[in-house]
């Protein structure tokens, strides 16, 4: 590590995510851990973040103060809750600092804050980080626009571990917008959530999806194109949640010399069209 290494903090460090990306930002060149925070009454308050995380004693002690982390960091990593997302957007934008979100089930008051944080924080902010499904995205996109309406549905299928608490999954949304990007329609007012009892036919032009939770999946997420008489699906296995970490870490570095504003993994892999 040495003085130009990007300084990033971790927040929610304790939880499975922080602590991969703890891990993570130990063994990428460019990167070091500034601060890592927990929230108020934690029992890993005052505790080394690296030995919590099992890379090791690193002298980073958690703190419960995300105000103080943020002085002098250049960067936040953040897949916490959607009210302490909203909350560090805010800190983000006060301190000017770069803001990447992996945070998922945020209503669209709370999407609208972290967007407006972007008027003085660098926020990068997308439903997956990995390269894989965002490059689904922009293959579920091509599809969706390629096939006719008229006789080709869509249905986007995922699963998760049995402690995921939001459904569908970000990346769920993330396949579902892209489909219907692909469209030109509204996903909101075009998607099928539920199914149960006597439904009637499929809307011709909807996108549905389906939600599946068990064991220890990582996420697994197929978009389906059903026509008549074929099925193509495109579909991405998670096999390590490293492969976020790593994909947020990335964020991070990208943004690190960007204007303000509010940009999504498409931006930093140069896959927005």
């Amino acid at each position: 590590m040495n003085d130009t290494d990007m300084k990033l903090v971790v927040v929610g460090a304790a939880g499975r995510m922080g602590q991969t990306l703890i891990r993570i930002i130990q063994e990428t060149p460019g990167a070091k851990l500034h601060a890592a925070v927990e929230r108020a009454g934690s029992t890993f308050i005052g505790k080394d973040a690296g030995e919590i995380a099992g890379a090791g004693f690193i002298g980073v002690p958690v703190t419960d103060d995300p105000l103080q982390a943020f002085l002098h960091a250049e960067g936040v990593i953040d897949f916490t809750s959607p009210a302490g997302t909203v909350e560090f957007a805010g800190l983000a934008a006060q301190a000017r600092i770069v803001h990447v979100v992996g945070t998922t089930g945020c209503s669209e008051e709370d999407n609208a804050k972290i967007e407006a944080a972007g008027r003085h924080a660098r926020v990068v902010k997308s439903g997956n980080m990995s390269l894989g499904v965002n490059l689904l995205s922009v293959l579920a996109e091509q599809a969706a626009r390629a096939l006719p309406v008229s006789n080709w549905d869509i249905e986007v299928l995922e699963m998760h571990h049995k402690h995921k608490v939001d459904a569908p999954s970000g990346t769920a949304l993330l396949l579902g917008e892209a489909a219907a990007k692909g469209r030109g329609i509204d996903l909101k007012s075009q998607s099928v959530r539920t199914r149960d009892g006597h439904t009637g036919a499929r809307p011709q032009g909807a996108i549905g999806f389906a939600t599946l939770r068990g064991g220890s999946v990582v996420g697994e997420h197929s978009v389906i194109l059903a026509g008549e008489g074929e099925l193509v699906t495109l579909s991405h296995s998670a096999l390590d949640r490293s492969i976020f970490a790593r994909g947020a870490v990335a964020a991070a570095l990208w943004a690190r010399d960007k204007k303000p504003g509010f940009y999504s993994m498409l931006d930093v892999l140069g896959l927005n069209a």
